[in-house]
């Protein structure tokens, strides 16, 4: 992994910083909130984190779990829990207090990191093999207060396009439709309830590979939303052996 993310002269809880003290000043607060919560910078992430991360993807490639859901989505992903054991440095740029501290002068409120049980706290996803897309959704929170989604490129060798809708949820608004694709570095930063979105099918001989931060407002979540949560992502994302596995290592007395 890329040396600047591991440097233990930092101080362990932000051992990034460094790296990200050139994150794009001033923030656009305004641009963010005219657009209905949505932001999206083609240039985000300075080289050399973006190297680390797809280091980061090389190190968990072998530990995709592939799903499909016909007329949905199509792809792999990666949970928290292998990246914690297999890329840990994505795990430290997402606790960045540096990180967390430009998204919250972003969007004008207090975030904290999603719960240890999360497995989608942050994730990789995979497109590639052809077809593989996910299609028109929002990112539910099934937290009490709001979940907010930061998506990063990682690798983009492809013709895959973020297609979105802002201000669906706006009484009186009128709905602005638009499509980016997020190049490494890159980065799109939302409202999950808010945007309406999906990845356009990917072509052949492509690859695509971007990495979500999820942030929350509330860390708190009834135990049915729990489940219902929980069965979306053992279902359409990680698989059950993923998900569970936090239960079953509480069970067995392993973590």
């Amino acid at each position: 992994m890329n040396a600047a993310l591991d440097d233990t002269r930092v101080a362990p809880r932000d051992r990034a910083a460094p790296i990200l003290a050139s994150l794009p000043e001033p923030v656009p607060v305004d641009a963010f909130r005219e657009q209905g919560a949505f932001l999206y910078l083609d240039t985000f992430l300075p080289r050399d984190v973006t190297d680390a991360l797809i280091a980061g993807v090389r190190a968990v490639q072998g530990s995709v779990n592939r799903n499909y859901l016909p007329g949905h989505k199509q792809g792999g992903s990666v949970s928290r829990y292998t990246i914690d054991e297999l890329a840990p440095a994505i795990a430290e740029l997402y606790r960045s207090p540096v990180l967390i501290r430009w998204l919250e002068t972003l969007c004008g409120e207090a975030l904290q990191p999603s719960p240890d049980d999360d497995p989608h706290a942050y994730a990789l996803y995979f497109y590639t093999k052809p077809g593989d897309h996910i299609g028109w959704h929002y990112d539910t929170s099934y937290y009490e207060g709001r979940r907010y989604t930061l998506l990063l490129g990682v690798i983009d060798d492809s013709s895959c396009f973020l297609e979105y809708r802002l201000h669906t949820r706006e009484p009186n608004v009128p709905i602005v439709e638009d499509a980016v694709q997020i190049p490494p570095g890159g980065l799109v930063f939302f409202d999950g309830d808010k945007l309406h979105h999906r990845i356009t099918p990917l072509g052949e001989n492509e690859e695509r590979v971007s990495l979500t931060f999820e942030y929350v407002t509330n860390p708190h979540m009834r135990p049915f939303q729990r489940f219902i949560s929980n069965m979306k992502d053992a279902v359409a994302y990680f698989g059950f052996r993923q998900v569970f596995r936090q239960l079953l290592g509480k069970r067995t007395g392993r973590a």
